[in-house]
């Protein structure tokens, strides 16, 4: 199977997009392919409890998403910058395989990667 890096810098501002980049994810983890999660941006707030009920038209509920690739093999890595200027520190990795990181590891993953979509 293939190795799909997702990155996605939409928050919940936009709720169908940022659902939609999380459907697809685990929507390639359920057929079997190894899935990173790059959130960068005003993503970092979708691992926060407080937009785990955030839905979009169509694309489903995040908490739903995030439920499915935590299930699975997913890896999330958050920007620390991002997740810093937000105001978020370590607790927003709790119960995930999840780390923060630089856009050194973006660009790693992103070149390791057979498919790398971004939303």
């Amino acid at each position: 199977m293939s190795t799909f890096l997702v990155h996605i810098h939409t928050g919940p501002a936009d709720p169908t997009k940022a659902a939609l980049g999380l459907l697809v994810a685990a929507t390639a983890q359920k057929e079997g392919h190894s899935v990173s999660l790059f959130l960068a941006g005003e993503a970092v707030h979708l691992l926060s409890e407080d937009h785990a009920d955030v839905t979009g038209q169509g694309t489903g509920r995040v908490g739903d998403h995030l439920e499915a690739l935590s299930a699975g093999a997913a890896r999330f890595y958050l920007s620390g910058m991002s997740a810093k200027a937000r105001g978020y520190d370590e607790a927003l990795l709790a119960g995930r395989e999840a780390e923060f990181a630089m856009p050194d590891r973006l660009v790693a993953l992103a070149d390791a990667a057979d498919t790398v979509l971004c939303y």
